[in-house]
């Protein structure tokens, strides 16, 4: 019978929420560059809108609770980081910005790092 203690459970809890994390914003890239070739007013653009959207409420919402283990400066840059692709995001749904590969940039980047 396997005995793990605690810390390496919640090791390997962590690691493979931030590789589903990871899985996500690379989707989320995916569906930003069809979207982008597609153009703005396309099917393509709402379906990565709207994942991207879910994404971003999902990940804020993790970030703002207190269990959050990441330290608080790295938690502050991210949500202010999830606040502005969720403006940028809008501007395209509105119709005020046809630039996706802000939030191309930025999505990579992350992924990067987790």
């Amino acid at each position: 019978m396997y005995k793990f203690s605690y810390e390496e459970t919640l090791s390997e809890s962590s690691g493979r929420k931030r590789e589903n994390e990871r899985l996500a914003l690379d989707q989320s890239v995916t569906m930003l560059k069809a979207a982008e070739k597609a153009g703005p007013e396309s099917r393509e653009a709402i379906d990565a809108i709207c994942f991207l959207n879910r994404l971003w409420s999902f990940l804020l919402e993790d970030l703002v609770k207190p269990e959050n283990a990441l330290p608080d400066d790295v938690r502050a840059k991210l949500i202010s980081i999830g606040i502005w692709m969720l403006k940028e995001a809008e501007a395209i749904s509105n119709g005020k910005s046809r630039n996706f590969s802000g939030l191309i940039d930025v999505s990579n980047i992350i992924a990067e790092g987790l």
